[in-house]
C-alpha cells in the first residue's frame, strides 16, 4: 500500500498527535488517522512524502530522499505542500476541510484537517453505477461550487477537482479536499512550478506547460466531475476530445431525466476551449441552479443553440 515507504507506525507521536491508522497512500503523500491527545478529537495527518523521491528506514521517523539527485526535487515538493497548508488554512468556509495546523518535522512536512465522518464520492459513483438522482446533484454541487467559488476569489486554484477529492458527510453535506494542486493564479503569468494531470477531468490546457490555466480550468474538471455522476465512468481525456470529440451532449443523452439547465451547465463547463465555458465557478453555479448569468457574463454555446 506505501510503496515501500515505511508509514509511521501506529502509536507515533508528532507534534500532539498520535497515529492510529494509515488510511491511504497518494503519489506524494500518505494519510494517516490520529489521535488530538490534548482534547481526544481524530483528526487526519498528510504526510509529504513522494515515493519516487523519499523514503525512511525501519525504525526511524526521520524521512530521507532515495538519492543526491532527489534532494533538489524533494524540497521544491515540500515547499509545495507548505504552500498547500497555507492556502487551506486560509480558505474558511463550510465546505472545504478544515485545516487544524500545518509544520516540520522528520525532515518533512505535515497538514492537520479535522476528521470528518461519510464516504468519498468517487467510491459513491463505482458503487452506484451512476444516474445518481437529481435531488443528489443539487444538494451536493452547489455548495462545493460555492466553495469553489471562494477558492477563485483568493485568486487560487484547485486544479484537481474530481470525484474523488469530493468527500460526502452524513446526509451528502460535501467536503471538498485535496488542494495538493493548488497555487495562486497570478493574471499576468502563465509559470507554474508543478503540474497535476488527471485523465478525463484535467483541461487541455493542463497538460501543455505552456497553457494558460485559471478558474475556467477548475470549471472544466467540475463539469467532468458532475458527468460521472451521470455516466457512472470518468469522461474521453480532453486530449482526446480535442482530437475527435464523441462524448455526446448531457442535454442530448439525459434529456429525459435531468432539468435542462442543469445538463446544459454541464456542457458548457466541459467545451474544450476554455473561452468558451464559465470562466469561475460562480458563473457556473448560476447556470448549474438555472438562475442565468449576470449581464457582463458571455453566453453558453448551449443559451446560444436554444435562442
Amino acid at each position: 500500500m506505501t510503496d515501500g515507504r515505511n508509514p509511521l507506525p501506529i502509536g507515533t507521536v508528532i507534534d500532539c498527535y498520535e497515529i492510529t491508522k494509515l488510511m491511504a497512500s497518494g503519489g506524494f503523500s500518505l494519510i494517516y488517522l490520529a489521535k488530538d491527545m490534548d482534547n481526544q478529537d481524530k483528526v487526519v495527518i498528510k504526510e509529504y512524502l513522494p515515493k519516487k523521491l523519499a523514503t525512511r528506514d525501519d525504525g526511524h521517523a526521520q524521512v530521507r530522499v532515495t538519492s543526491p539527485e532527489s534532494r533538489e526535487p524533494f524540497n521544491q515538493g515540500r515547499k509545495l505542500f507548505y504552500q498547500e497548508a497555507k492556502v487551506l488554512s486560509q480558505l474558511k468556509h463550510p465546505n472545504i476541510v478544515n485545516v487544524r495546523n500545518f509544520f516540520l518535522e522528520n525532515d518533512t512536512a505535515y497538514l492537520i484537517m479535522d476528521y470528518e465522518e461519510g464516504k468519498n464520492l468517487g467510491g459513491y459513483i463505482r458503487k452506484r453505477g451512476g444516474g445518481l438522482s437529481t435531488t443528489f446533484m443539487m444538494t451536493v454541487f452547489p455548495p462545493i461550487l460555492d466553495a469553489l467559488g471562494l477558492v477563485h476569489d483568493h485568486n487560487h486554484l484547485h486544479l484537481d477537482i474530481k470525484p474523488s477529492n469530493i468527500h460526502l458527510r452524513p446526509g451528502g453535506n460535501p467536503l471538498l479536499l485535496d488542494f495538493g494542486a493548488a497555487h495562486e493564479f497570478l493574471e499576468q503569468s502563465n509559470k507554474r512550478t508543478g503540474r497535476v494531470v488527471t485523465p478525463g477531468y484535467s483541461p487541455v490546457e493542463q497538460y501543455y506547460v505552456s497553457g494558460k490555466v485559471g478558474p475556467w480550468s477548475d470549471v472544466y474538471a467540475m463539469g467532468a466531475s458532475m458527468r460521472t455522476c451521470l455516466d457512472g465512468k470518468a469522461p474521453p481525456t480532453s486530449i482526446e476530445r480535442h482530437a475527435k470529440d464523441t462524448l455526446k451532449p448531457a442535454a442530448i443523452v439525459f434529456k429525459q431525466r435531468y432539468p435542462i439547465h442543469m445538463l446544459e451547465a454541464i456542457d458548457w463547463a466541459m467545451e474544450i476551449e476554455a473561452r468558451q465555458r464559465p470562466q469561475n465557478a460562480h458563473e457556473l453555479l448560476q447556470a448549474f441552479l438555472g438562475e442565468g448569468l449576470v449581464d457582463s457574463a458571455p453566453t453558453s454555446p448551449a443559451e446560444a443553440r436554444r435562442k
